[in-house]
């Protein structure tokens, strides 16, 4: 069910009431992507539901999730859900149809931070799409500015905490060991991913056509201009028939008409809208 005006309201001020975080009306995606994997785990059906359930008790256990949801600016695991929904639904499957003769993928994730969202990407991989793991000629790139991130993404330990956001419980036990008090992914989902240093803002190094390209949760702390110089060295990274995903919060909207955005739900996908 769709978050209704009512609640989106109470929720809304509900963040801001208790951290003073101020939530505009087009935040309306934000709240759904932070906040469904909260009512998930309290194993509510929607939005609707946590609300009621809030406004029955709107301090406790309960609020201090729904508050420490809106207020993390680390990445999580599956960050913000439909995007990995597209990607599984909509946008492998057409690139496995497309390129099935020449079995070739190349992913770019900028700005991979701790490494939660490569390493989501890889594991959807191994159990969606175990054939690109087996007998695709993979070339899959994460990078970030922070060389101590980097360090971080390549020796793939995450706290109780961190396993915790957005992470289901089958992939933890599948793909995670657990020794010294922290998780360890394992060596063959490490090894899908190629970790670099990367400034986004200096020209860009060699590589190949990019495939799928997720850029999320960066560009939302640039200037336009800035933004339209990334855009462009995007394009001529991204393969025409290439998937671009940015953040919620981010769009391409009158910074640069050569991308249009997909309906895929929620998604934050975009694609050339004409010849790159």
């Amino acid at each position: 069910m769709a978050l209704l005006d009512q609640d989106f309201t109470f929720l809304s001020t509900l963040v801001r009431d208790q951290a003073g975080i101020v939530l505009d009306a087009g935040k309306g995606y934000l709240i759904e992507s932070r906040l469904m994997p909260v009512a998930k785990a309290a194993g509510m059906n929607g939005l609707n539901e946590l609300a009621n359930a809030l406004r029955k008790t709107p301090k406790g256990d309960l609020a201090d999730l729904v508050v420490d949801a809106m207020t993390t600016n680390e990445t999580t695991f599956f960050r913000d859900f439909f995007p990995f929904e597209a990607l599984r639904l909509q946008v492998l499957p057409e690139i496995i149809k497309q390129k099935s003769d020449k079995k070739e993928l190349n992913i770019w994730c900028a700005a991979s931070s701790s490494g939660q969202e490569p390493f989501s990407i890889a594991m959807l991989l191994l159990e969606h799409f175990p054939q690109i793991a087996l007998d695709w000629k993979l070339q899959f790139f994460a990078t970030d500015l922070s060389r101590e991130m980097l360090e971080r993404c390549r020796k793939g330990a995450y706290s109780q905490v961190e396993v915790n956001r957005g992470l289901p419980a089958l992939l933890l036990a599948k793909y995670f060991a657990r020794a010294d008090g922290q998780w360890f992914i394992q060596d063959k989902v490490k090894r899908m991913v190629q970790f670099r240093p990367m400034n986004l803002l200096d020209p860009f190094p060699v590589m190949p056509p990019m495939d799928i390209i997720f850029i999320r949760n960066v560009l939302i702390y640039f200037d336009v201009a800035t933004k339209k110089q990334i855009f462009a060295k995007l394009r001529k990274v991204l393969r025409p028939e290439g998937f671009l995903f940015l953040g919620g919060a981010e769009t391409t909207l009158n910074i640069d008409p050569n991308f249009t955005r997909l309906p895929f739900d929620k998604a934050g996908c975009y694609r050339f809208a004409g010849p790159g």
